[in-house]
């Protein structure tokens, strides 16, 4: 599903395909420079170009912008801007997706001039991660090499070497996570039922090391007392299942604990709220919440990060069917608080709420729940940001750290306690929306509070980033796995400084 990265030396990376060279442009002071070598190749590489160079050749300032020039044997070469600065990650990510575009099936190699870079092993790394990202593909599965070589005057320490070589394969576990995440989102929702997908993520992480994965059955559901989760699937043929996974590569030692909840509805029609026909075409995305997380737990054992994981997912379908749940019909959740649903196309909260009642009972030390969750979090923030709850603000500022590490852009929204009472209900503990229109994803983020006995808690809602309808950058068309990567980052925070 996407190219396979690894370092290598200059001799073996430029016999073919495409070299990019990341190149800086400052329009201001009207050239371009770089540190690399004068001959690559056939090809000659200026230390300068002038303004006019690049206005003739097309070659423009903003990150990812690319010129390739073509030489008649040997490989040609690809000068892509990172801007104006060396040290931005995501300049890098936008440009190893340019460089993955310019080369199409063919293989890539990047020339990293590490004397000029104070973070070498963070470029390689963002170098990868975008244009391993931009590289997956649904349809057809590409199979092409990426090179990253350590170039420097003189070459490389060991030091730098190994920094990069490291980074490259953090960055090949990510994306490989990712695109992961993304092909199981994409995939139809026939072939993506709730216990098809509950066998992808057992297939996947049950030979991880470190990794204890159990599927649960409806009937060991409702031995749990999930009633959010049974109440909703109860109208699709389909059954429900929950996927519990855990990574622990130390039980005997007092590791920071981390729990991760995902919502994983395979396919939502609103069930007797119904959705309109255009409101459920992309509904086989709604268990977007539940592949990120999983993904982001296998990524926590490839890189065997010093902490402890918890992912739950819980995984249904929400249709029409004559055992489908009424509006006005009250469900019994996991902590047997009672939860009148009003709206049954307000299903994605039910189903967390059971799912945030067993995180808390695993005493993790934060939990993590990311859902496509309203379109309200679409109409404030667009296409483009997530919306980020969190219950205190150490919390919200590592999430905000680890945002901009990974570039996906997170907003921060109130919890507003005086909506508390547009939930009150005359015949449950609570109602499953609020009393009027405004506020949506505020109002779900107050219900999902509710499940959270007071742990230092995060939710993400990312219903409108979480899918785009046309590439760009690093993203590719249909899903995104928004926040996958800044999860990712916050785990590696939390491995980091407890």
């Amino acid at each position: 599903m996407s190219r396979q990265a690894r370092v290598v030396a200059l001799k073996d990376a430029v016999d073919g395909g495409l070299v990019a060279l990341p190149v800086v442009v400052d329009e201001g002071a009207g050239y371009l420079s770089h540190a690399l070598p004068t001959q690559i190749g056939e090809l000659r590489v200026a230390h300068e170009l002038t303004k006019e160079w690049c206005a003739q050749h097309g070659l423009k300032s903003e990150p990812g912008a690319v010129v390739v020039l073509h030489a008649l044997r040997g490989p040609s070469l690809a000068l892509i801007s990172i801007g104006s600065g060396y040290n931005r990650a995501e300049s890098y990510r936008l440009a190893g997706a340019a460089a993955a575009r310019a080369a199409g099936e063919g293989t890539i190699s990047f020339l990293l001039p590490t004397d000029a870079i104070e973070e070498p092993g963070l470029a390689a790394r963002a170098f990868v991660e975008g244009a391993l990202l931009a590289s997956y593909g649904f349809k057809s599965a590409k199979s092409a090499d990426l090179y990253v070589v350590p170039l420097a005057q003189p070459l490389p320490t060991v030091a730098v070497h190994d920094e990069v070589t490291n980074a490259v394969s953090e960055a090949q576990e990510i994306a490989d996570a990712v695109n992961w995440a993304k092909h199981l989102i994409n995939t139809p929702a026939g072939d993506m039922t709730p216990k098809e997908l509950a066998k992808h993520y057992e297939n996947r992480l049950s030979g991880e090391a470190f990794v204890n994965l159990e599927v649960w059955t409806e009937s060991k559901i409702k031995e749990e007392r999930l009633g959010g989760l049974l109440g909703v699937g109860q109208g699709s043929a389909q059954p429900t299942r929950l996927v519990r996974a855990v990574y622990d590569p130390s039980p005997t030692s007092n590791l920071p604990h981390v729990a991760l909840v995902g919502k994983g509805v395979t396919f939502d029609s609103g069930g007797l709220s119904l959705k309109s026909g255009e409101g459920m075409m992309q509904m086989k995305t709604d268990m977007t919440g539940s592949a990120i997380v999983m993904a982001a737990l296998l990524v926590a054992s490839r890189l065997r990060l010093p902490l402890k994981v918890t992912a739950i997912a819980p995984l249904t379908e929400n249709l029409v069917g004559e055992r489908a749940t009424k509006p006005g019909d009250v469900l019994t959740l996991r902590n047997g608080m009672t939860i009148e649903v009003l709206n049954t196309d307000a299903e994605g909260r039910l189903i967390l709420a059971d799912a945030l009642c067993l995180a808390v009972e695993a005493k993790p030390d934060a939990i993590v729940d990311v859902a496509t969750l309203t379109g309200a979090q679409n109409v404030a923030l667009g296409d483009e940001v997530g919306a980020l709850f969190a219950s205190t603000d150490e919390l919200a500022e590592r999430f905000a750290g680890a945002s901009s590490r990974s570039g996906e852009q997170l907003w921060r929204l109130p919890l507003v306690d005086s909506y508390e009472p547009h939930l009150e209900s005359d015949v449950a503990d609570m109602r499953n929306i609020g009393k009027g229109p405004r506020a949506g994803a505020i109002i779900a983020a107050l219900i999902l509070r509710r499940f959270t006995k007071d742990r230092p808690w995060a939710h993400l809602d990312i219903a409108g980033p979480a899918r785009t309808e046309a590439p760009s950058g690093y993203l590719t068309k249909g899903a995104t796995a928004f926040s996958a990567r800044t999860i990712i980052e916050f785990l590696r925070d939390v491995a980091a400084r407890p």
